[in-house]
């Protein structure tokens, strides 16, 4: 079990905040920390209201910024859409997720963790999406899902590059200042 002391959620927080940054910057189409910091936020903060708040406060920053770019002409796309509410509602899913790993943070759990937060992901974000842009018929609800599916690669893949960033990192770190009161 994590222990929330202060050390603990600066090092939480600077971690997401950086990967948070991370997103305006150049990357492969949708290989994002998106879900990879609630994950992380979930496992490595024991009190709930921070390990929920705080990748969604990071997400929120994030998406300000891209939406300042696009309103500075510096990308085709805005940081909010319609889908929004899919997209927070998915991560306040994926940190909960994330709080079941703080007794097993060991490798399979996080992968696992990981891949499920891919496929929460995509299930919410894209049933938002078929509720606001796509027919509602079944053929437009198979045809969003359908579409989608390249989108999934990237975004798993992003999810699995990131988690393992993130909980390796903080081993490292755990390691390093045991003093910290992890456990």
């Amino acid at each position: 079990m994590i222990n929330d002391n202060k050390n603990t959620i600066w090092f939480v927080g600077s971690l997401l905040v950086l990967a948070a940054i991370s997103r305006v910057l150049p990357h492969p189409a949708n290989v994002t920390p998106v879900a990879a910091m609630a994950l992380f936020g979930g496992a490595y903060l024991s009190n709930k209201r921070w390990a929920l708040l705080l990748p969604l406060a990071c997400m929120l920053f994030s998406d300000f910024l891209l939406q300042i770019m696009y309103w500075a002409g510096l990308r085709a796309y805005t940081g909010f859409s319609d889908i929004m509410p899919f997209v927070y509602g998915s991560l306040l899913l994926t940190a909960l997720l994330g709080s079941t790993l703080q007794k097993r943070l060991t490798p399979l759990p996080i992968l696992a963790s990981s891949m499920a937060a891919s496929v929460i992901f995509f299930l919410i974000t894209n049933f938002g999406v078929w509720l606001s842009w796509m027919p509602h018929t079944f053929d437009g609800f198979v045809q969003c899902y359908t579409q989608a599916i390249p989108f999934f690669r990237a975004s798993a893949l992003g999810d699995l590059v990131y988690t393992g960033a993130f909980f390796g990192i903080a081993q490292v770190v755990r390691s390093q200042f045991p003093k910290w009161n992890w456990a």
